[in-house]
C-alpha cells in the first residue's frame, strides 16, 4: 500500500481543510524506563473542535524522516458507542529507512485507500515507526485533513460551454422556388414554340422561290 508523494503540498484549487488541533508527536517509552525506545515509536493524536464529527476524504502531510505510518481513527459504534479502527497500516513513507528518499517528501492520502469507512470521524491517532537509529527526531508536519469535495468535475460543464449559442439552423429553402413540376411544363412549351418558330423560319425561305412545290426560273434568275 502507497500513498501518493510529490514535491510540494497536493492539495487542490478552492480546497479548504478541516479545522482541527493535532498535538505533536508524543514517543513512546519502555515500561519503567526514562529515555525513549528506540527504535523508535510516536504517536500524534488528531481532534476536532467540540468534539464534531466529520467526513474526510483526503489526509495531506510533509514527512520528517518517518518510515511507516498507521492511522486509526474513532468513530460511532454500537450503542452509541465510540470505538477506534484501523484504516491505514504500516504505509511505507521512506524506501529504506537508513536514507534521505522520502524522508521530507509531501503525501495525499485519499478514502479509496483506506481499510474502513472515513465518515462520522471524531478523533484520529497516527502512529510513526522509524526503526533506523540514525534520525534521533521524527515526526510528520503540515498535518490537514479535507472533507469531500464536490460533485465530480467530469459531470460539471465548463461555464463557457453554457454560454454558447445554439448551432444556427440553416433557412428552410421550401417555398423559395417554383415548383418543380410546373417548371418541367413551362420548359417543355418553351421547346415546343422554339422548334415551331424554327420551322416556320425555314419553311418562309424557301418558300420565296417555289409555286405549287415547283421553283419558279424567272424568280431565281433575278435573285
Amino acid at each position: 500500500m502507497s500513498g501518493a508523494a510529490g514535491p510540494g503540498p497536493p492539495a487542490g484549487p478552492g480546497r479548504s481543510p478541516l479545522p482541527c488541533a493535532p498535538r505533536p508527536a508524543v514517543p513512546l517509552q519502555l515500561a519503567g524506563g526514562a529515555e525513549p525506545a528506540r527504535p523508535g515509536v510516536a504517536v500524534i493524536d488528531l481532534r476536532f473542535p467540540r468534539g464534531a464529527a466529520v467526513d474526510v476524504q483526503e489526509i495531506v502531510f510533509r514527512n520528517f524522516y518517518t518510515a511507516f505510518l498507521s492511522v486509526r481513527v474513532q468513530r460511532p459504534g454500537p450503542g452509541g458507542s465510540r470505538r477506534w479502527v484501523t484504516c491505514l497500516r504500516d504505509l511505507c513513507l521512506m524506501p529504506c529507512p537508513h536514507t534521505e528518499e522520502g524522508s521530507q517528501d509531501y503525501f495525499c492520502l485519499p478514502r479509496q485507500q483506506m481499510l474502513c469507512d472515513m465518515d462520522q470521524v471524531t478523533a484520529m491517532r497516527f502512529i510513526l515507526r522509524q526503526p533506523s537509529p540514525v534520525w534521533l527526531h521524527f515526526t510528520i508536519e503540515e498535518l490537514q485533513i479535507f472533507p469531500p469535495g464536490q460533485k465530480s468535475p467530469q459531470k460539471d460543464f465548463p461555464s463557457w460551454l453554457s454560454q454558447l449559442t445554439p448551432p444556427e439552423q440553416p433557412a428552410s429553402l421550401h417555398g423559395e422556388f417554383p415548383d418543380p413540376e410546373k417548371v418541367s411544363t413551362e420548359v417543355q412549351q418553351m421547346w415546343v414554340l422554339t422548334e415551331v418558330i424554327r420551322a416556320r423560319q425555314a419553311a418562309a425561305r424557301i418558300g420565296r422561290f417555289d409555286v405549287d412545290g415547283c421553283y419558279d426560273v424567272n424568280l431565281l434568275s433575278y435573285t
